[in-house]
């Protein structure tokens, strides 16, 4: 019995220890995401595109005030300044009208599906970097950048995704 317990935790042992590894490995991958001001761009899982911080710069730059409503802190009204997701996805000829959903992962792990009318609805969903004309620090900074999903039409931001690092349109 006593050898069967022992091998039975040596096992369980060397599976934590994978797993340690693996998330580790990925602990990486989000923090190079973060530092760098990265975003991976998905279609159905395959990779597209690492779009840097020079990427968005070039596309259509909004501006726009919102309410952050929340539960546990009082309203607050901010002026954000990004990109509609709908620019940057159409920027790499990924194509919404075929897609079932758009999936949102953050550094932390926090994921948000959007339907694509949601995106493709003007004004709505917003790749922001910029809170009250300054940039949005990264996570191990007390940030919610350095990119954070804005959705106008949710009166509570709830799905707001801060800490953006993937879109996965599928």
């Amino acid at each position: 019995m006593t050898k069967k317990v022992l091998a039975a935790t040596a096992v369980l042992i060397v599976i934590v220890v994978v797993f340690a590894y693996l998330n580790a490995a990925e602990s990486e991958d989000r923090l190079q995401s973060q530092r760098e001001a990265e975003i991976y761009l998905k279609s159905d899982g395959e990779d597209i595109a690492t779009v840097e911080f020079e990427d968005i710069l070039e596309l259509d730059e909004h501006e726009f005030e919102e309410t952050l409503r929340s539960s546990d802190s009082p309203d607050r009204d901010n002026m954000y300044t990004g990109i509609l997701m709908k620019d940057l996805i159409e920027e790499y000829d990924i194509s919404l009208s075929d897609s079932e959903q758009v999936v949102t992962r953050a550094a932390d792990g926090y994921t948000v599906a959007l339907t694509p009318d949601e995106v493709l609805d003007e004004e709505n969903v917003y790749i922001v970097y910029k809170v009250n004309g300054e940039p949005l620090s990264p996570k191990e900074e007390g940030g919610s950048g350095p990119y954070q999903v804005i959705i106008r039409q949710d009166e509570f931001g709830q799905r707001w995704n801060k800490f953006l690092m993937e879109i996965d349109v599928n």
